[in-house]
């Protein structure tokens, strides 16, 4: 089966789409709106410097696209897009970088300090860390010709981390799916936004240590998932062998890791979804459904993407006067 791009890539859907989304702000719950052009006076080349920060971030690293994704995930979903998952610890407070979640897995920190200086030296103390993240996240997939999404700006960077919060909030992928679904709820996303943003596994890498398990002790069987298809659980098996330290050797998500398509979900129907929570996305007949239509129909799948994202860059957002703007993304000021 070949490789499917998103028709979504064509500069006139995707002009009809930003166009259409620009027209409203998103509001959130201090009575304040994020807005697209809340640094149009303010900082006016901040989007110039975001991209070419990423793009020569991804130049050097392929696999620094779907990092840069995934800090945005992971600092939204534990207590809001506030840019926590940044912060060092300190004497006050332990942060969340070197949690079992984040620690020796989540990437991209000097590539975010990198563009914040740059912000810093045109624009000093006006650009909030929670921001950069956000677009970051964006031109990271566009620079491997992926879906645009607008992203409305004016968050504020929190003052605090926990690592308590890491370990309650963040999904974990060994956990049954209602479990998943309940953690996105409780973000103000659903079981669609499950789907759709697991979906971003279409990019980049998991470590062996999340696979080891399916591939030789399901379970404390003993033995392989059986869900597992064979001939991926071959390859999977000689990527990350049992004996040696292999946990950190790198597995594929999908056959087409630097490239944004639909090749994921055809995996995941296909039983060759690469982790237990991608497989689980099949036993639910509501997200299943969900497999099965961007499977089949990937022209279904970038406006979905779109609306998902919107939804989680507007997760706990703090405005107005709360929180601050970092001078140093690694720490409060």
């Amino acid at each position: 089966m070949g490789k499917k791009i998103f028709p979504c890539f064509t500069i006139s859907l995707c002009f009809i789409v930003t166009l259409s989304l620009l027209m409203s702000k998103y509001p959130v719950s201090h009575g304040q709106s994020l807005d697209y052009n809340f640094y149009a006076r303010s900082c006016p080349n901040l989007l110039n410097i975001v991209r070419y920060g990423v793009m020569l971030a991804v130049r050097n690293d392929t696999r620094m696209a779907a990092s840069l994704l995934r800090l945005h995930f992971h600092d939204c979903i534990v207590d809001g897009c506030e840019a926590s998952v940044l912060l060092d610890d300190t004497d006050d407070f332990k942060g969340e970088k070197n949690t079992v979640a984040n620690g020796d897995s989540l990437r991209g920190y000097e590539v975010i300090d990198d563009i914040k200086a740059a912000i810093e030296r045109v624009c000093p103390a006006t650009v909030s860390c929670a921001d950069i993240v956000a677009l970051a996240a964006r031109e990271a997939v566009l620079a491997v010709r992926g879906i645009f999404w607008p992203v409305p700006l004016g968050r504020r960077d929190g003052t605090t981390a926990s690592q308590e919060a890491v370990n309650k909030q963040i999904p974990s992928p060994f956990e049954p799916l209602e479990k998943i679904i309940e953690k996105f709820t409780n973000k103000g996303l659903d079981f669609k936004d499950v789907v759709v943003l697991s979906g971003a596994h279409t990019l980049g890498y998991s470590r062996c240590l999340l696979v080891k398990g399916r591939l030789y002790n399901f379970r404390g069987s003993g033995k392989p998932d059986p869900a597992l298809d064979s001939s991926l659980r071959s390859n999977l098996q000689s990527m990350c062998p049992d004996a040696g330290s292999s946990d950190n050797n790198l597995a594929p998500f999908d056959r087409t890791p630097y490239t944004f398509d639909n090749v994921y979900y055809t995996s995941v129907r296909n039983n060759a979804g690469l982790l237990q929570s991608d497989h689980a996305l099949m036993g639910d007949p509501r997200t299943a459904a969900l497999v099965n239509r961007y499977s089949t129909n990937p022209s279904l799948y970038p406006s979905d993407f779109i609306a998902s994202m919107g939804k989680l860059g507007n997760v706990g957002v703090l405005t107005g006067q709360d929180g601050e703007i970092r001078q140093k993304c690694g720490s409060v000021n």
